[in-house]
């Protein structure tokens, strides 16, 4: 019994000392941050209310008096144009989910807006913030990789079967 102890701690003290005389082989490479970029956006959603944006799913609640069912979830799938007009040019969609959580009309909405046109083609933008005013951008791909920032939105037009939405984004990137 006394030899396998001896022979245990020979082991490990040949193992610390192969651990402390080797050292991890590695090419250090001086760290050389990209510039920062600060983009401002400017575009228009469109939302066609059962084609583009749908419920799917709603909380059966029958003492909701408000105009606003609380607890709908809705996936949105909608194009972004250039302009406020129906026919002005399609430069990306915006695709997501949006909670109605408030009996005062309030949101919480994970939505990305993706470009196939133009400058900004194949790169995104994330948001993911209650629908107040402004929208915390937290992220992105292609051009908007680890972007931040802010959307704010006007709405331009809601009605029963159509919403437009006015979008000034600033973008902090890479």
């Amino acid at each position: 019994m006394r030899g396998l102890s001896v022979l245990s701690w020979i082991l490990i003290i040949c193992v610390c000392q192969v651990a402390v005389r080797s050292q991890y082989y590695s090419d250090t490479v001086p760290y050389q941050p990209r510039p920062v970029v600060v983009t401002n956006l400017h575009f228009y959603m469109h939302e066609f209310t059962g084609t583009t944006a749908v419920v799917l799913t709603q909380a059966n609640i029958t003492s909701n008096n408000t105009s606003v069912t609380f607890a709908t979830l809705v996936a949105v799938n909608d194009p972004l144009r250039t302009g406020p007009e129906p026919d002005s040019e399609l430069i990306g969609n915006v695709q997501g989910l949006s909670l109605l959580a408030g009996s005062n009309a309030s949101s919480t909405q994970y939505i990305d807006f993706g470009f196939n046109t133009g400058k900004f083609n194949g790169s995104s933008l994330s948001v993911f913030s209650r629908g107040e005013a402004g929208l915390a951008v937290v992220g992105g791909r292609g051009q908007f990789a680890m972007a931040t920032g802010t959307a704010l939105f006007n709405p331009l037009l809601i009605n029963a079967t159509n919403v437009i939405i006015e979008f000034n984004v600033t973008v902090i990137h890479y």
